[in-house]
């Protein structure tokens, strides 16, 4: 942005440049009195009544061209740009080298009124000449690439059929920032009420959404601003931002507040260093809660408005990064949204070539883990005014957005669109889930953990709900995942997911019981894995054999048998040898990791034991499997 304030202030101080001048181009008195008029009007910023004066000169004098170049500052100062445009191209069909900043006055203000073509002729004039400020320079090579890139734009239109979202959501007042559930069960989003700005909330019931209701008075104040929001996946957290509190660290901080039960608990400030004294807006959190995502024009940045990142660890928030040139220019960066797939980013820019003021972009991450350098969404998606608060559906197909052009129901009004293939994010599901006690069905807070199986990393850490035992996380397409959940006190449930093939839009859903420690009481080890017929634990089976070791740590009285099972094909005998070496390399791995060998028995069952019938190859896969059960307390 240094390059454009430093061009806007020389914009600004041009009408005050042309109209101190003390030679003109006529000896009309009444035209220089008139003008002389003019001078002390801009002097005291009385730009109306210098308006008036300088049209009363060009009607004593039509070829006064200083007085019609200071005329069309005037109207580009108070954004008239029709008017502008006709004055200054009066001042060229009269003499085209009257003053060059015209043609570069003329150019930036044709792109704000869409005409492409005449910017890109006035921008080249501009630029031939020699000896240009770099500024000036600088800031014309850049319309000049929304110039080009917006002719291009226009001839290649992408699909684009905005709908609004209805009366439940829009008003006559400005609605926007709109942002869902994973599940796509809740949308939040910010409305404008005399100039404040409250967050307000709609549940969608049977496909539909319901009108839209006051999110918390928890949250949302009567004397200050709060907007500009993200809410994590499963709901239970909002990332926002407040501007002017009593708690703020700047004239804007990051604020984040949980869900309790049907309200919220009260935000806290999440303090340095994320937020400083300056200015810090607009979060969004990533899919696992780790990464946030937010704008700031702290120090060290590119200019203007930056996107940075800041991830969480044990000991807090990190030093903010920004996301470097590859995302940031020297004007604004805003709105940004990190996909659930943490590798698509979207957001709003005025620096990159796009159709003028701020369009939508999308970053990808590069296999080197750096952001690459965006590509613009497109026209009409993007058109010459600010287009920004982009945010998408999990699955990526759809995107929501605001607009105040699309004949609603007046202001900003928010709408859906079906997103362009070609800039849509990788697929994502999510797995939603409900916890609760096998005996008294009542619900669990429980710790849920989801582990890519490949690297064995976690990529979801968190626990279910207290009041209803439920939560919710996004998945990337082309993984294997294990979910483990556990609690004090209960044995631990065993789940993986395979998604390397997955395109259906389907979520899984899933209900966890879990059983108390008692005799008896079994586990599937669903992410233990096996090649065929051999006994050899696969790399995938650690992350699994980790948390079974965990267990026996925390209750260190426990003794288990671990059983080996498979299904009816093949000979019993050869079943009977496989399944009880299975059960053996599970054994010698715990013994291996510390877990004493006078806790633990292992036996082979072969195919004596199926838990689903041996007709279908999905049964007879759940048949081949690895079990724990508890035999002393």
């Amino acid at each position: 942005m240094r390059v454009a304030l430093a061009f806007l202030l020389s914009f600004l101080l041009s009408v005050s440049v042309w109209a101190q001048q003390k030679l003109y181009s006529t000896t009309n008195k009444e035209a220089l009195n008139f003008i002389s008029l003019a001078n002390q009007n801009i002097d005291d910023h009385l730009y109306d009544e210098a308006i008036e004066n300088i049209q009363k000169a060009l009607k004593e004098d039509q070829k006064f061209i200083d007085a019609r170049a200071i005329l069309g500052d005037l109207y580009r100062m108070k954004r008239l740009y029709k008017e502008a445009i006709e004055q200054y191209g009066k001042v060229i069909a009269q003499n085209p080298e009257f003053n060059r900043a015209v043609y570069l006055k003329l150019g930036e203000i044709e792109i704000n009124e869409a005409l492409y073509p005449q910017s890109k002729l006035h921008l080249e004039k501009y630029l031939t000449y020699t000896g240009l400020p770099i500024e000036s320079g600088t800031y014309a090579q850049k319309l000049l690439a929304d110039a080009k890139f917006s002719i291009q734009a226009m001839q290649h239109p992408v699909p684009f059929k905005p709908v609004n979202m209805g009366a439940e959501i829009n008003t006559a007042n400005d609605e926007y920032l709109p942002v869902a559930t994973a599940d796509e069960r809740m949308l939040i989003f910010t409305r404008k009420i005399n100039n404040n700005e409250d967050f307000y909330k709609s549940d969608k019931t049977d496909g539909k959404w319901d009108t839209a209701t006051y999110l918390s008075s928890q949250i949302n104040t009567e004397k200050y601003n709060e907007g500009a929001q993200s809410i994590s996946q499963d709901g239970k957290y909002l990332f926002f931002t407040g501007c002017n509190r009593p708690d703020g660290l700047g004239r804007c901080d990051i604020f984040i507040v949980q869900k309790k039960g049907d309200d919220w608990a009260k935000p806290f400030n999440i303090g340095g260093p994320v937020n400083t004294p300056g200015w810090e807006s607009q979060p969004s959190i990533n899919y696992d809660g780790r990464t946030l995502y937010f704008v700031s024009n702290r120090k060290g940045g590119y200019g203007g408005y930056d996107i940075w990142k800041s991830t969480l660890s044990d000991k807090g928030w990190s030093e903010p990064e920004n996301l470097g040139p590859n995302i940031n220019t020297a004007y604004n960066e805003q709105s940004p949204f990190i996909h659930p797939d943490d590798s698509t980013l979207y957001f709003s820019s005025n620096g990159w070539p796009g159709m003028g003021n701020k369009d939508l972009f999308v970053s990808r991450m590069g296999k080197d883990g750096k952001w690459q350098k965006p590509e613009n969404l497109g026209y009409p998606i993007n058109s010459n005014g600010d287009e920004g608060g982009l945010s998408l559906t999990a699955t990526g197909d759809y995107a929501f957005f605001s607009s105040n052009n699309l004949n609603g129901f007046g202001g900003y009004d928010i709408y859906k669109f079906e997103l362009p293939v070609n800039v849509r994010p990788r697929r994502v599901t999510y797995v939603k889930g409900l916890v609760k006690d096998i005996k008294t069905k009542q619900p669990l807070e429980a710790a849920v953990e989801i582990i890519d199986l490949q690297s064995n990393t976690p990529v979801y850490q968190d626990y279910s709900g207290e009041e209803l035992g439920d939560f919710l996380a996004t998945l990337t397409s082309g993984k294997n995942y294990g979910l483990n959940i556990s609690k004090s006190g209960y044995l631990f449930y065993s789940e993986n997911f395979s998604l390397r093939n997955y395109k259906a839009n389907k979520p899984f859903d899933i209900a966890v019981f879990l059983s108390p420690i008692e005799v008896g009481n079994k586990v599937i080890l669903k992410n233990i894995f096996f090649d065929t017929n051999k006994f050899d634990l696969e790399a995938e089976s650690k992350a699994e054999l980790l948390k079974l070791i965990d267990f026996l740590e925390m209750n260190k009285t426990v003794r288990v048998e671990i059983s080996g099972h498979t299904d009816n094909v093949g000979q019993h005998q050869n079943n009977q040898v496989l399944s009880e070496n299975r059960a053996k390399s599970v054994y010698q791995y715990l013994v291996a990791h510390g877990i004493a060998a006078s806790r633990l028995v292992y036996k082979g069952y072969g195919e004596t034991q199926p838990i689903a019938p041996n007709t279908t190859d999905d049964d007879r896969a759940r048949n081949r499997r690895t079990e724990f059960m508890i035999i002393a307390k």
